[in-house]
């Protein structure tokens, strides 16, 4: 075995010499715990053989003696115990690969033993905003597709977002009976199938498609049960999808099973006539289902608990068995398996005094944990049944609800008392009690669901949910914000970087060195501020909150308007979206929200109705806008309409898997459906469509959420070229390449596997994409001369990889691209609460707020630009025409001061995304005419600025040049600056007037109104009359 791997992962850190701390904890005294590397490095030359086929074996009296005077330090009876914990075969010798097994060995049991230490911590607990009437009866988590369902007594299905955001209710109903006499009991994932089964009082078992293109249909109705069941669970191999099975309990006691052999084909048999309508419900009988009937399917079933209500049911892979449990004190928990040569189960009970409430299996510790009703918690070994083998004291009531930490070894259990504690299982100690602030209550119901990927722990009280949220572990990482960051811009204009977080915070920083400026607090009071923009002249800032408000601020802090988005509700807002004569918001409807400059005299704004309607069926997320009227919105289907922002008119729509025109306006109508996104027309798109998508590449294709577009305006002859000109991005991993002249999808690659949605930012030249996934790791795209040509198929095949590395812990929030001294410089900020900053060749990843200032001109290696370029461009600048501002255009800028502003055209778009030059060469009333001087917008204090090109220069001391030959002109300033003589220089002939060129070759009574010719009559009349006046008054005053 290699020594140097072995070495490096024994010891990362540096021990203080041989010193002992008296008092110290006895694992950490212990002599192997204490060794170092350099240790290592004289223990490995004392176990190195003079010829590498032979090896050293050393006995106990000689390892003893050799390591005594080889480390140095250390008792001959500490050498002794190493020796025989090393060799534990007692063969009486070791050697080097015995001894790197044991250290190995040890190190992996002290990791897990620390890790199992490890208290949680936890941010305060958050009742979430359900919708539930009736007491919650499931919480599950899709793996597939990263949602949450829960459901209630009354039948209402709740869809949550991975970013907990409820994002539509189902009522789920039985046609047997009217809603009222009907109670949901329990509800499973089938994520293999794409299904969910839902049970019912009305002894039924519902199974309902997720994919399917009606509202929610139930595809199959298990009828004839001969007991109301009240708890289900679902098992599938993931090895082989088609074997699976469903096992559920009932109200008589009877534990049945339906393992199904052909899942992914049908889970039952149809009948021919059910064939041609593949939307109809198949009912099924369970004695069908008994009588071998339906051939893909069979099922088991047990009668041991003995008519007690079955509390929960579960199958086990790693014990190929069905576990269930009552109330009962007698065959409270059972265990059946089948055996290959026989039809019925075999079965083992534990018995357990008054019973128990619920359990659960850790398959690695093979363990199962029972919720006594005698306040205990136990762990039991499934092949011993005559007692546990722990018993966990310390609640004093009832417990109702256990749950692994499967990964920690650890163990959540919850009382009736409405406390809950978190267990050691290795010490069996109680390492945390945290008591729920739940309401009053003698009658209730409690559910616990821990989602260990996501460390967020559901707890429901009645209809109540509630959510514990883990705390990230601390770490040495530098944090720019104390909450997560949600956004980051970046203001050319200040050369400041600015950025938000969830808790109402806004900080500015300093490009030149990452240090905090300034900060604003309590933005939006102690509502989330998900996004920002920056208006046109970069001189206000608009911040969007969940709690349904755009404030417009100026950079002192002062807020100028609020923008009543939401309408007095909670939203959650995704993009803000300033063009030149409208604003728009978008992200929690399937509606455009407009805000029009005309109403910006107030401090209190409403909405305006968006003229085009509602085009998408889903929520919209992201928009982008193409000058001179181009807008694209994209929505969580993955659709995304194209508007003529002029008209605020849709006229098409974009699908990886369709296009179709929008003719009319009953045609862009949206059809009516149940759920946000459920499509009657087209096929099954987006996240939503795949609510229970587990078919492994289907959920790949079919997640197709546009989080962000951005069009590519530096591809000036995209039109007759053919290339592709939007850029999309968002589930999946996807980025997708759009010709939007030709309404057509050009490429499509997968950027991030394996890490749900992603987002982007793309450069001003538009030579690089940049493309950020949840778990923080940050791509960099080659695209200048990718897909600048139409072609007949659909690229697949990826851009140029430049850079692939991960600057954050936690899921990246928002990118940002600048240019900066003529590098392309990528800012990106996260959950981990951190901003970086990077460029794109592979310079070192800083972090803003960092207490080792940088200077970025060294960061990046920026390259110096000639100067006399630079006064050209600065001329050049300068010559330009750009027209003053009308009093709409100046919304965001009452006082009219600014005098920074960027060229447009007939729509010019500022979002926060873009990154355009700014062009400080205003032209009132006379071209070459530069400003000076422009307004400071951290104070009134007037600053001398040369021009914008000099902005990203830093100013420090001269080197010295080494001496250099005169240039020419310099030498001989006649030749090249000598007046010329004027006769030389051609007259430019004046132009004769058009009255005295155009000759009459029509009459002029025969075009224009005879009232025009009487005005310009009597208008030559009057100028002739005025003219001979002033002669005379000219000759009079000369007498």
């Amino acid at each position: 075995m290699s020594y140097n791997s072995v070495a490096l992962e024994l010891n990362k850190g540096s021990r203080l010499g041989p010193e002992r701390t008296e008092g110290g904890d006895h694992g950490t005294a212990l002599l192997e715990n204490q060794l170092n590397v350099s240790d290592f490095v004289k223990i490995q030359r004392a176990f190195e053989p003079p010829e590498p086929s032979q090896a050293i074996c050393m006995s106990r009296e000689e390892f003893i003696q050799r390591m005594t005077e080889i480390v140095g330090w250390g008792t001959k009876e500490e050498y002794g115990e190493l020796f025989d914990k090393i060799d534990v075969a007692q063969d009486g010798f070791v050697n080097w690969d015995k001894l790197t097994s044991f250290m190995l060995l040890s190190l992996y049991e002290n990791d897990e033993r620390a890790k199992a230490t490890v208290v949680p911590q936890w941010k305060d607990l958050e009742f979430l905003p359900v919708k539930h009437k009736d007491t919650i009866q499931k919480v599950i988590f899709l793996k597939s597709s990263s949602r949450y369902l829960t459901i209630s007594k009354e039948g209402l299905l709740g869809i949550w977002g991975e970013n907990l955001k409820l994002q539509e209710t189902l009522p789920i109903t039985s046609d047997a009976t009217k809603l009222k006499h009907l109670w949901v009991t329990s509800l499973v994932s089938l994520e293999n199938v794409n299904k969910i089964a839902v049970a019912f009082t009305t002894k039924e078992i519902c199974f309902y498609d997720l994919l399917s293109k009606e509202e929610f249909p139930c595809q199959y109705k298990l009828q004839g049960l001969k007991g109301t069941p009240v708890c289900m669970d679902y098992w599938y191999d993931p090895l082989d999808a088609n074997e699976s099975i469903l096992s559920f309990g009932d109200i008589t006691g009877k534990v049945q099973a339906i393992a199904f052999t052909t899942a992914l084909i049908s889970l039952f048999e149809r009948p021919a006539s059910a064939c041609e309508d593949e939307e109809a419900t198949v009912t099924i009988n369970w004695a069908e289902l008994l009588s071998g009937y339906h051939k893909c399917c069979y099922s088991l079933e047990h009668k041991l608990h003995h008519g007690d209500w079955v509390r929960q049911v579960t199958y086990n892979a790693s014990l190929d068995a069905i576990i269930s449990s009552t109330t009962n004190n007698t065959n409270t928990v059972v265990l059946a398996w089948k055996e290959k040569t026989k039809k019925h189960l075999k079965m083992t009970s534990f018995s357990i005094a008054q019973g128990i409430h619920a359990f659960d299996y850790h398959s690695r510790l093979n363990l199962i944990a029972t919720a006594g009703i005698d306040n205990k918690v136990c762990l039991w070994n499934p092949y011993v049944v005559s007692k546990p083998v722990g018993v966990l004291w310390g609640h004093s009531a009832s417990v109702i609800a256990v749950q692994f930490f499967a990964a920690r070894k650890q163990l959540f259990s919850f009382s009736k008392d409405k406390v809950l504690r978190l267990w050691d299982i290795q010490h069996q100690l109680s390492i945390q009690r945290i008591a729920c602030p739940f309401p009053k209550s003698q009658d209730f119901r409690c559910l616990l669901h821990f989602d260990e990927a996501h460390g967020r722990l559901f707890i429901s009280f009645n209809h109540q949910l509630a959510l514990l949220a883990m705390k990230r572990e601390a770490s040495k990482r530098v944090k720019s914000h104390k909450n997560a960051v949600t956004c980051v811009l970046y203001s050319s204009v200040l050369k400041q970087v600015i950025s938000s977080d969830v808790g109402s915070t806004v900080s500015f920083w300093m490009i030149d060195n990452g240090q905090k400026i300034k900060q604003f607090t309590s933005c939006h009071g102690n509502a989330e501020i998900s996004t920002m923009a920056l208006d046109a002249n970069e001189t206000r800032l608009l911040t969007g909150s969940t709690d349904g408000t755009v404030k417009v601020w100026d950079f002192n802090g002062y807020c100028h308007h609020t923008l009543n988005v939401g309408r007095e509700g909670a939203v959650d807002i995704s993009q803000i979206l300033v063009l030149k004569k409208t604003t728009l918001v978008v992200g929690w409807d399937r509606a455009i929200t407009v805000f029009r400059p005309q109403n910006f005299n107030q401090f209190f704004i409403q909405p305006e109705e968006w003229k085009g309607g509602i085009q998408h069926r889903d929520d919209i997320l992201c928009a982008a806008f193409l000058p001179p009227q181009t807008l694209v919105t994209g929505s969580y289907d993955g659709e995304i309409v194209l508007w003529n922002n002029s008209t605020e008119n849709a006229h098409y729509v974009l699908h990886p898997d369709y296009q179709r025109l929008l003719k009319s306006k009953s045609d862009t109508e949206p059809q009516k459906f149940l759920g946000a996104g459920r499509s009657c027309s087209s096929p099954p798109t987006a996240d939503q469509a795949t609510l229970g998508a587990g078919s492994f590449e289907a959920d790949t294709k079919c997640n197709n959420a546009v989080m962000r577009l951005c069009f590519l305006e530096a591809r000036k002859n995209i039109a007759a070229t053919g290339g592709a000109n939007l850029v999309s991005c968002g589930g999946s991993g996807y980025v997708r390449f759009w010709d939007t002249f030709k309404k057509q999808l050009m490429a499509e690659f997968l950027a991030h596997s394996g890490v749900g949605s992603i987002i982007m930012s793309t450069d001003k030249l538009n030579q690089y994409l940049a493309t950020g996934d949840l778990d923080g790791w940050l791509k960099i795209w080659n695209i200048e001369e990718y897909c600048l040509n139409s072609s007949k198929s659909k690229i697949t095949q990826a851009p140029t990889l430049i850079r692939s590395f991960q600057p954050h812990e936690d899921q990246i929030s928002s990118l940002e691209m600048c240019e900066l001294g003529g590098q392309s410089l990528i800012m990106s900020s996260s959950a981990d609460c951190s901003i970086c900053v990077t460029n794109v060749c592979g310079a070192p990843v800083w972090i803003f707020g960092q207490a080792k200032h940088w200077k970025i001109e060294n960061c990046f290696s920026l390259p110096k630009k000639d100067t006399n370029l630079m006064e050209n461009e600065i001329q050049e600048e300068s010559l330009r025409d750009i027209p003053l501002l009308s009093k709409e255009e100046l919304c965001f800028n009452p006082t009219g001061h600014s005098l920074l502003d960027k060229k447009n055209k007939d729509e010019s778009i500022y979002n926060a995304r873009s990154s355009e030059v700014i062009n400080l060469g205003i032209k009132y009333k006379e071209k070459n005419i530069c400003m000076k001087k422009s307004h400071n917008p951290y104070n009134d204090e007037v600053i001398q600025k040369s021009s914008s090109a000099f902005r990203s220069l830093s100013i420090g001391a001269l080197k010295e040049l080494p001496e250099v030959n005169k240039p020419a002109f310099l030498l001989d300033p006649e030749k090249y600056f000598r007046e010329e003589p004027e006769e030389e220089c051609p007259q430019i002939p004046e132009l004769p007037s058009l009255s005295e060129t155009l000759k009459a070759v029509f009459v002029e009574k025969n075009l224009f109104p005879k009232n025009i010719l009487d005005r310009e009559q009597r208008a030559k009349q009057v100028c002739q009359e005025t003219s001979s006046e002033v002669k005379i008054k000219g000759k009079k005053k000369q007498l």
